[in-house]
């Protein structure tokens, strides 16, 4: 399948499909229990980057993993002048479109802009799922997500931030589960595009702890 034939409609496993085509007296009813059937995929999908180095399958976290990790890192954000339950909802609502889209790299041969679209067009779609459930639901999913993708607010910077710093943290669980052998050392560069005062301190913090496991390492 090209790149401009992908559609989200596409990626959805058969089983939810056959629920979207069945007859019903509440539609609604059945379209929000597929959308609820999606959601669970970021449960079952492995982020690419870890397999990508490596990491044995059953230790790679799933994207849900990631995202509820943000979640809570969210939550414990100091800054009281920021709007901390948003940057929550952000945190769970930011790659819920990768329930159909995959965990995209930029080694994946995907275009950042063919990425978006996909994720886009995801959002839609499953906005469109539920809009006859809890159409102010469809609506502020949206518009999260838009907000993350767009840093449109102060909160989407700080959860920008955090998706930067828990994947550094899980880079640092992985080496001080299996140590130094899968050379993760790219994953720290995110460091450079941390703008936020708050998730900067504790990257350097485990930064600076992953160093002095590295001299003891060498010794």
């Amino acid at each position: 399948m090209s790149s401009s034939e992908w559609k989200p409609e596409d990626a959805v496993p058969e089983f939810i499909k056959s629920l979207l085509a069945k007859e019903s007296k509440n539609k609604a009813l059945d379209y929000v229990l597929a959308f609820v059937q999606i959601v669970r995929l970021l449960k079952t999908q492995k982020r690419t980057g870890w397999l990508d180095h490596h990491i044995p399958s059953e230790k790679v976290e799933s994207i849900g993993d990631h995202m509820y990790r943000m979640s809570i890192i969210s939550m414990l954000i100091p800054n009281k002048s920021i709007n901390i339950d948003k940057c929550v909802k952000i945190a769970v609502i930011h790659d819920i479109a990768e329930a159909l889209v995959g965990d995209i790299t930029p080694f994946d041969g995907v275009t950042k802009e063919e990425k978006h679209r996909r994720e886009f067009l995801t959002i839609e779609y499953l906005s469109s799922l539920i809009k006859h459930y809890n159409p102010d639901f469809a609506r502020e999913m949206a518009d999260l997500w838009l907000d993350y993708e767009e840093i449109r607010c102060v909160e989407a910077r700080y959860v920008k931030d955090v998706d930067k710093y828990e994947m550094i943290q899980q880079a640092w669980d992985y080496e001080q589960e299996f140590g130094l052998k899968h050379n993760l050392d790219q994953f720290y560069l995110a460091r450079s595009a941390i703008k936020t005062k708050e998730i900067g301190e504790l990257c350097d913090e485990v930064i600076r702890q992953r160093n002095i496991f590295i001299e003891k390492e060498k010794n």
